[in-house]
Formats: structure tokens, sequence, C-alpha cells
């Protein structure tokens, strides 16, 4: 089973309105289509501390991966991983405010995390590519946690939309900064440049929320890739 459990609950393991790894399209999380309560036995991350063999995530399909080379247990970087990431869960009050940032998933693509803003808390000074103290933290955390594996990474970068009047609309050059930034922070923190598969900006082109210009879709998304893919 340990095989089978999501990454994602490394992340937020002590804030129960996050327990579930996918999130939806809200700050706070919402639910996960493959949350336990909603298809019951194939989540992707578990909501007990301490499943029973009856009572637990099963991967994104409750299937035996190694029986179609799909699912989490089909990368054994991605398992071994797991482990060490749940180890660092709760380190600091740094951490925990930090954590408030990620939401995670795993995709048919690899482990998506996804760092984004906050009301009053933003992971750039204003409208700019230069990055908040918090973001530095979280690459480095990322950097660490990363190095864990050898996998290739992408990095998209998606920000909110502007007014419709303004002459120059930023979101295609803004959106591609950041995510180079992003890029930048982890290789400074000691990832491989090498590594990097891609960098992409998506502009506003892809919301979080119904609102297009809230805060909540300044975002980026780090992607740990597959190594089957």
């Amino acid at each position: 089973e340990k095989q089978r459990k999501g990454i994602a609950d490394y992340f937020n393991p002590t804030v129960p309105i996050n327990r579930i790894s996918g999130g939806g399209e809200s700050a706070d999380g919402g639910d996960s289509v493959f949350a336990e309560d909603i298809l019951a036995q194939n989540g992707t991350g578990a909501s007990v501390l301490r499943p029973t063999e009856s009572n637990q995530a099963r991967g994104s399909t409750g299937a035996d991966a190694g029986a179609n080379g799909s699912g989490t247990s089909s990368d054994p970087s991605l398992v071994d991983m797991e482990q060490a990431l749940k180890a660092r869960g709760g380190e600091s009050m740094t951490m925990e405010q930090a954590l408030r940032h990620v939401i995670t998933e795993v995709s048919d693509e690899g482990l998506v995390v996804e760092l984004f803003d906050l009301d009053g808390a933003p992971l750039f000074i204003g409208d700019t590519a230069e990055p908040a103290p918090i973001l530095r933290d979280l690459a480095a955390m990322l950097s660490e946690v990363f190095g864990l594996a050898t996998n290739s990474v992408a990095v998209q970068g998606h920000v909110r939309s502007y007014p419709i009047m303004m002459i120059d609309n930023p979101v295609w050059t803004l959106s591609a900064d950041r995510a180079q930034v992003m890029r930048r922070l982890l290789e400074d923190k000691g990832m491989k440049p090498v590594r990097i598969q891609r960098v992409t900006g998506f502009a506003d082109r892809k919301p979080a929320t119904g609102d297009p210009m809230a805060v909540r879709n300044n975002r980026l998304e780090v992607i740990l890739l597959r190594s089957d893919r």
C-alpha cells in the first residue's frame, strides 16, 4: 500500500481541508474526484494515517499498476520519494506557512506541485517577476525534495487576467518570465540544469477559478515528470 498512496499528503500533513491531493477550484483545495469519500478506495491520497488493507487509498485507478504500467508504482523514483517527503512534514512554522501555497496532484504526466498566490501573501512582488521570500523558500524545498529522484522537470507559469482595456497586456510575458525565474531558483538551489525539460508560460488561458482576475490564478506548476513518459 506504500506504493499506492499518493505523495501529495506530504505537503499538507496537518491541514484537514486539504488532506486529499488533487485540489479543486478554490484556494483551500476543494474536493478531488479521487477523494476517498467520492470514489471510495480510489484516492490518490489517504485520509487515514494508518489505513487498513480494506480501507486505504489504492492509487489513481485502484488497480495493480504493475499490470498495465500506469499509476505511481510504475515509476520507482516517485515511490522512493514518498517516504522521504512524509518524513519532513511539520518541521517548522516556516514550513507550515510555506505549504499553505501548495497543492499537489499525481497525474498521468507525473507529480504536479502547484504553487499559488494567497491574498496578502503573493509569490512575486506586485505584477513583476521578482520573487518574494516565500517563493525562494519553496524553491529550496522543491529542489531538495526533487533531488531524491533523477526524473526530468517541467515548469509552467500562469497569471490572472488583467482589464481588457489595457494597451499592453502583460499576461504572456509575465507568465513566461515567472516560469523562467522559478527555473533559475531551482537551479540556484541545486537542481541540475539538464533536468529541466521545458519552461512554459500559459498567460491567463487556464484559470484555476471561475473569476479569471482572482489572485488565485497567479501560480506556478513544477512537474516531476514520469520516467516512463
